[in-house]
């Protein structure tokens, strides 16, 4: 299908039906406009995997026609991307004082600060980039200048909601201009692309000034070392933690470097002022326990954090032990379960007291759960709802409540391509999409060879096997055998193995043997029948040839 016929399409390439790598095009008048681009994280069902990228390969063959990418805020899912994938993109990239504050930290990391022409807008702001015109309306979110997106074109307006939530408190920043969008609910509106994340969640998300008074009581309850982990993004977060502490009597000290980067970030832009800099890791021990505060990352139990570290008791300057406690101040993003129990059963077995959302009031939402979506949709009146930024039951969900306010509504996944105008709503083909995987300083497709090696040396190993061979096709000496996570060092049953993999090597025809290709496909399926019969499974197999 030619995709440059029409007036207005969407399409997600990333971050519809699944949490996080946020990655959405619109297209008008031949020309394609990207919102976000963010990365996501592998989970316990991809333990292969750290982190993932969205697969921008379908706009990276029609950058010539991408007039620029705009950030809605400055969480990892919407910009952690960018520097991995700008260089296939190469457009423009427009974001608000905070977000772009963070985004030129990871950029000057990637070396790319120069090539990238960063234009920053304030929040609220007005730019136009032909055919779209575009406009921000600053929403409450868990980060500051969190920006909700007004798309007009020939063909109609769209609003981009990012994410949001309505909250008459939120701390830092103004609350949601939910003037504008009742003035843009007037002018009228073609299609609202919205957040899904607590369309499950009746009633409201909460207010941040509630979080703020609850830590400023409990903090000052404490007794010991207390360290409290959040999300590094969360300013307001952060300064309530810095505010209780204060009022505590507690000096912060700040461990992670995400949450360095954070603080550097927000005191460039103006946030967290009248707050003291926070001291470093050095500095924390020479403060009384009963006097500090640690802000420490890891909240999500990622196994290289800071607060992971400290767990194990691997952490080279920090620790927390009996009579010490430990404030999860955020959420457990689905998929991280299992690895932020294993970080909290380490504090617990070393003695350290938890505290969580489950018995506190120390954590809200930045996301709207249904009586905000409500008023939203009350607010805006779109013609046609577009559930985003959500797993396939936060999507129903949120559809559904749209449908219950009459509106109607398109359920769509990574890929589809729904024509907004002219006609009737509907999904008119498919884009190819996919998953990249940072491994290391490169990108490799999830689905893609190495991947999938590496998802069958996890579950199943690797063997690798050394032969000699001379001229004549005769085997000197016995094959050597490489099996880690297989067989130990002196395992009988490897000797076995080597045994008859051997005997099938002398079977083979002398003419075969004399010949490279034709002798190490022969011995690698000999070698796959003797673990086959022996292990009862199937690893990756490799054999190594010495013709002497």
């Amino acid at each position: 299908m030619d995709l440059t016929n029409g007036d207005l399409a969407f399409l997600p390439l990333g971050g519809t039906g699944e949490i996080g790598m946020n990655l959405n095009l619109y297209r008008a008048e031949g020309r394609w406009l990207a919102v976000d681009c963010g990365i996501g994280f592998g989970g316990s069902d991809l333990p292969e995997v750290d982190v993932m990228v969205p697969d921008p390969a379908f706009i990276a063959e029609r950058r010539d026609s991408l007039v620029g990418l705009v950030i809605t805020h400055a969480h990892e899912d919407h910009l952690g991307a960018v520097a991995w994938l700008w260089r296939q993109l190469r457009c423009p990239v427009y974001a608000t004082p905070f977000a772009a504050a963070v985004l030129r930290r990871k950029l000057a990391e990637a070396q790319l600060l120069a090539e990238v022409k960063l234009h920053v807008v304030p929040p609220g702001g007005s730019f136009e980039l032909p055919p779209f015109s575009l406009r921000m309306i600053p929403v409450t979110h868990s980060t500051p200048e969190a920006q909700a997106l007004v798309i007009r074109t020939a063909a109609g307006t769209v609003l981009h909601t990012g994410d949001w939530k309505l909250d008459s408190e939120p701390t830092v920043g103004p609350p949601t201009d939910e003037a504008a969008f009742a003035a843009l609910g007037e002018e009228g509106v073609l299609a609202m692309i919205c957040d899904s994340t607590n369309a499950m969640v009746e009633g409201h998300s909460g207010s941040e000034g509630d979080v703020r008074r609850a830590l400023s009581v409990l903090i000052g309850s404490l007794s010991g070392r207390v360290a409290v982990t959040c999300f590094a993004s969360n300013v307001a977060r952060v300064e309530s933690v810095a505010m209780a502490a204060r009022d505590a009597g507690r000096s912060v000290a700040v461990v992670g470097r995400s949450l360095r980067n954070l603080e550097a970030a927000a005191r460039e832009c103006g946030y967290l002022r009248g707050i003291p800099p926070f001291l470093g890791e050095d500095e924390a021990n020479d403060i009384p326990d009963d006097n500090l505060l640690i802000l420490v990352t890891g909240s999500q139990g990622e196994p290289r954090s800071a607060l992971a570290r400290i767990a194990a008791d691997s952490h080279p300057r920090i620790e927390l032990g009996e009579g010490d406690t430990v404030v999860f101040s955020s959420r457990v993003i689905p998929g991280n379960e299992r690895a932020i129990g294993t970080v909290q059963d380490n504090l617990v077995r070393r003695g350290v007291r938890l505290m969580t959302d489950t018995d506190h009031m120390i954590h809200v939402s930045g996301h709207p759960a249904r009586d905000e979506l409500r008023r939203l949709y009350r607010l805006v009146r779109p013609r046609l709802s577009v559930p985003v930024h959500g797993e396939w039951r936060h999507l129903s969900a949120h559809a559904a409540l749209a449908q219950e306010a009459g509106i109607k509504t398109v359920l769509l996944e990574d890929g589809d391509i729904l024509s907004l105008a002219p006609g009737v709503p509907e999904i008119v083909d498919s884009a190819p999409v996919g998953r990249l995987v940072l491994d290391g300083s490169r990108l490799v497709p999830l689905q893609g060879g190495v991947m999938g090696a590496r998802r069958r040396m996890m579950f199943n190993g690797m063997v690798i096997a050394s032969i000699a061979v001379d001229d004549s096709g005769r085997l000197r000496g016995a094959p050597r055998l490489s099996a880690p996570g297989l067989f130990e060092p002196d395992d009988a049953e490897a000797a076995r193995v080597v045994g008859e993999f051997a005997e099938a090597l002398a079977e083979l025809p002398i003419s075969l043997r004399r010949e490279d290709a034709g002798l190490l496909d022969a011995a690698k399926a000999a070698l796959r029948r003797a673990l086959g019969k022996r292990l009862q499974k199937r690893p990756l197999v490799d054999v190594h040839l010495l013709r002497v």
